[in-house]
């Protein structure tokens, strides 16, 4: 196991457990034992929606997205409300960091602004197509919609995202089977005219999230879409997060250059290495390599797939005198949130006195040539592997991100290297379980208890100790899921603690090891404590202590613990799934794990970018007609909907206005002050008039007397 200092996280290799003794603990599943599909979930609650999740207004055609009316600024208001459930609200703000990673789209608290998208907890999963333009447009992520492929998809709807197979060219990529389909269910597989739906000249996607999965309103056990090339039979229907193509699409529809969060990528599979530069300051350079005798003998990216390819950066410790140093600096980058997470592929086949530095060099008006900050330092024995490494910046100003490697005192037959670096302005995952010759344990793991691994024990960021568990081969009943499984269990803090733990969520992520984030397909899924859950067999609640609750488990090396009652999801990823992506890598995959207090978002909106002023809710809302309630210094305020011709007002959004009554009221006045102005013109000209007459009748009789 390497060790890192200066940084937040922990990362811990496991190799080959021992499989350990099924015990008695309890486990629920909140998916029921069923893989559900958005449309799964709203058909079991009776809903007759456009395809299945879609909301019309009644004026909505296919066509209304074509045009700009119907798309959103490129920051969405957006107000979370209070029905949702704990566990949604933190995957909705997960989602729009996704959003932000990979595109334009930015999401900010609703200040008032004419349109927004009201999130709340109704019945299903479902979205309107489009910026309606209705002021107050509603999206619901309602029980069980729980997932953050679910949340995008429906964000992709109200951002003007039709389902992929109701494209005009589908029927060159996959058949539909009419007889298969539900009774009244076929005008969800109708398809669109080329010139009623724009494809953003973006080839027929599989992998979409926005495609129907095989088995869409079927009446029996038999697939009602077919794919034209069979081997994407089982690909279709994905719920893991955005295709490349779904990027495209999106990114072209908005006009996005660029995504907010992300900041530089780097595989060093070209000659200018990214733009990085080697520093005159050391005493020799960083190489660019595809192999090195003593190891790696691959690069990361490709793992020594493809031919004339596949470079890494490395630094030869078997020469030279201890304290040698070599420098590589990225490019100048301008930080936009405060904080970031560097990522990247580490490997050691030199000594373990060789060392890692990662610096900061920024640039301020006071500094113009730049201050440098140690971030991490990577030590440890010589590993035969890659290995994922994390570290948290927190940059303000213009900035280089500096790799520097130290030569050690020990014999080196080798080196430093590094691969695939990543840098976004996210949060870093707070622990990293990596689980090596990956393959031999799915092959040899039996279903069930008997096949179960635990996690290593980690702490979150409040003091909590959890693990995770997986069944790599699932059930007996269905061995062909990966299942997951979040534990609370005992750790040294419980006496400080509060109890039962109350809404912490646990998000595990099975990573996509792709060489750039933003073309990863990671599988995620998030708990949440409930501190007034109950268990299912008692009246004790679920999230108590473990020595409460839980059942006395044991490490590898036999100290004894308290393990709580689980829960997760039978259908964490089917192994096909399991096999479709970059999951597997080198023999290894990379659990990411985070668990975060999300307790702020009980009652008040939450703040999901710095910039903007998060108003706080109103216990009740006593708004009429939509009206939101906010808290403005203390005291209750009403923002009030409003469309392009109407919109209410009033304390209470009580009263209705609409341009037609202004303009009765506009001419109303108009007539009124034309009536007055003709009165008081009329009465001038008689006055004056009178007085003239006088005057010459005055001068007629001086002149007689004269």
């Amino acid at each position: 196991a390497s060790c890192i200092s200066l940084c937040p996280f922990l990362i811990i290799s496991f190799f080959l457990p021992p499989p350990q003794p099924a015990l008695e603990t309890t486990e629920i599943d909140v998916d029921g034992g069923i893989d559900q599909d958005i449309f799964d979930i709203n058909e079991a609650l009776g809903l007759d929606l456009f395809e299945g999740d879609i909301k019309l207004d009644g004026m909505q055609e296919r066509n209304s997205i074509i045009g700009d009316n119907y798309r959103w600024p490129h920051v969405i208001p957006y107000v979370l409300d209070d029905s949702l459930e704990m566990n949604a609200k933190g995957l909705i703000l997960k989602a729009f960091e996704q959003y932000r990673l990979k595109t334009c789209i930015d999401f900010k608290p609703w200040e008032g602004e004419k349109n927004y998208i009201s999130v709340f907890k109704g019945s299903g999963c479902w979205s309107s197509v489009g910026n309606r333009q209705v002021g107050l447009q509603q999206l619901s992520i309602g029980a069980n919609c729980d997932r953050i492929a679910t949340i995008q998809h429906e964000f992709l709807h109200a951002l003007g995202f039709w389902h992929e197979q109701s494209r005009s060219d589908r029927d060159d990529y996959v058949s539909i089977v009419w007889e298969r389909i539900q009774a009244d269910k076929g005008h969800n597989f109708n398809k669109y005219d080329d010139k009623t739906s724009d494809s953003l000249n973006v080839p027929y996607d599989y992998t979409s999230v926005m495609h129907y999965s095989k088995n869409a309103f079927r009446n029996g056990t038999e697939p009602t879409i077919i794919t034209n090339i069979p081997d994407f039979m089982d690909v279709i229907g994905q719920r893991m997060d955005f295709s490349d193509y779904d990027l495209q699409k999106l990114n072209r529809l908005y006009n996005c250059t660029s995504s907010l969060s992300f900041m530089d990528t780097c595989s060093f599979e070209l000659e200018n290495i990214c733009g990085m530069i080697q520093s005159s300051d050391d005493n020799s350079d960083w190489q660019r390599l595809s192999h090195v005798p003593a190891g790696p003998n691959t690069d990361h990216t490709n793992m020594g797939e493809c031919e004339d390819s596949g470079y890494f950066m490395h630094f030869n410790t078997s020469a030279g005198a201890e304290g040698s140093t070599v420098i590589l600096e990225s490019r100048i980058l301008y930080p936009k949130r405060g904080f970031q997470c560097l990522q990247f592929y580490f490997y050691n086949s030199g000594h373990e006195s060789d060392h890692l530095y990662i610096w900061v060099r920024e640039y301020t008006s006071a500094h113009p040539n730049g201050t440098s900050r140690l971030m991490g330092e990577i030590k440890g024995s010589p590993v035969s592997y890659w290995q994922l490494h994390h570290v948290s910046l927190n940059v303000t100003s213009k900035f280089r991100v500096v790799f520097q490697g130290v030569r050690g005192s020990g014999l080196s037959n080798g080196g430093l290297s590094i691969d695939d670096i990543n840098l976004s302005e996210t949060q870093c995952p707070h622990h990293v379980w990596h689980i090596r010759n990956f393959t031999h344990l799915l092959n040899t793991s039996p279903a069930g208890t008997a096949g179960r691994i635990y996690s290593p024990p980690f702490y979150s960021s409040k003091g909590y100790a959890f693990q995770v568990s997986l069944y790599l081969n699932g059930s007996t009943d269905n061995p062909f899921n990966v299942e997951m499984y979040f534990h609370l269990i005992s750790g040294a803090n419980d006496d400080h603690l509060q109890w039962p733990c109350p809404w912490q969520q646990g998000t595990v992520i099975l990573l996509d090891q792709h060489p750039d984030i933003r073309q990863r397909m990671s599988n995620q899924r998030s708990i949440t404590t409930d501190p007034l859950q109950l268990s299912d067999s008692s009246s004790s609640y679920f999230w108590d202590r473990p020595d409460k609750v839980g059942s006395v488990a044991s490490f590898p090396n036999g100290t004894t613990f308290m393990r709580g009652p689980g829960m997760g999801t039978s259908a964490f990823l089917t192994h096909q799934r399991l096999r479709s992506r970059n999951f597997i890598k080198e023999d290894s995959v990379y659990i990411l794990l985070t668990m975060e207090d999300i307790s702020h978002l009980l009652s008040t909106q939450p703040s999901v970018s710095p910039t903007f002023a998060v108003p706080n809710s109103c216990p009740d809302n006593h708004c009429e007609n939509d009206g939101v309630c906010i808290i403005v210094d203390r005291s209750p305020v009403c923002r009030c909907p409003a469309g392009d011709s109407w919109w209410y007002m009033g304390e209470k959004c009580e009263r209705k206005g609409s341009t037609q009554e202004n303009t009765v009221i506009a001419v109303s006045s108009t007539v009124a002050v034309f009536v007055v102005m003709l009165i008081v013109t009329v009465t001038t000209a008689v006055c004056l008039k009178k007085k003239y007459s006088q005057r010459k009748e005055n001068g007629e009789n001086l002149a007689l007397e004269v």
